[in-house]
């Protein structure tokens, strides 16, 4: 179970730390979460699927879902480069 999942390992703070580091389209293009934080959108997914979604947990699975959309324009806009 995945309640005890640290905020501060979250993927928008690891997006965040990625962009700041100004990768090169190649990097942008690699890009992926870190296990962790695949584990835990497996663990929202899952939860979602079954029922038992906190409200907070809900947001938590949205905002996921709005920075995957995100960097995948990213990855796109990098191809291109």
């Amino acid at each position: 179970m995945m309640t005890d999942y640290a905020p501060s390992a979250s993927i928008q703070d690891e997006v965040l730390r990625f962009l700041l580091s100004s990768p090169t389209p190649q990097q942008i293009m690699a890009f992926h979460a870190s296990d962790v934080a695949q584990e835990r959108l497996r663990y929202l997914l899952d939860a979602n699927r079954n029922g038992v979604l906190s409200d907070s947990e809900r947001g938590e699975l949205e905002e996921a879902s709005q920075i995957n959309h995100f960097v995948l324009l990213l990855k796109a806009k990098a191809h291109q480069a």
